[in-house]
């Protein structure tokens, strides 16, 4: 199946995060543009996360250790590794979610 990621509605996932997502059974991608200054609390999940910096600057913590993504950086975070992101400027990046099978 072919589809447009520009046709896929963008949905405000959380204040100043603006998504568009692309779920599947065993993966989910989702494409955001993010407003500078915009942050995620931190949090966890059971399954492994993979960021690609597409533009701007993301500050991410990672079980306490912060570092700052830019364009063209991949970001691992593994799953239930708390973590938590702040766009530094405005941002854009693909998220990539692997499911857990548990």
């Amino acid at each position: 199946m072919i589809s447009k990621l520009l046709d896929i509605e963008p949905i405000e996932i959380m204040p100043g995060f603006y998504g568009r997502i692309i779920p599947s059974e065993e993966v989910s991608i989702a494409f955001f543009e993010v407003d500078e200054g915009a942050g995620v609390g931190e949090h966890l999940h059971n399954h492994e996360q993979v960021m690609h910096i597409l533009e701007g600057e993301f500050e991410i913590t990672i079980e306490g250790k912060t570092q700052v993504g830019k364009a063209g950086d991949i970001i691992t975070i593994p799953a239930n590794f708390r973590h938590t992101g702040k766009a530094l400027t405005a941002t854009k990046f693909m998220d990539v979610f692997v499911k857990n099978r548990d």
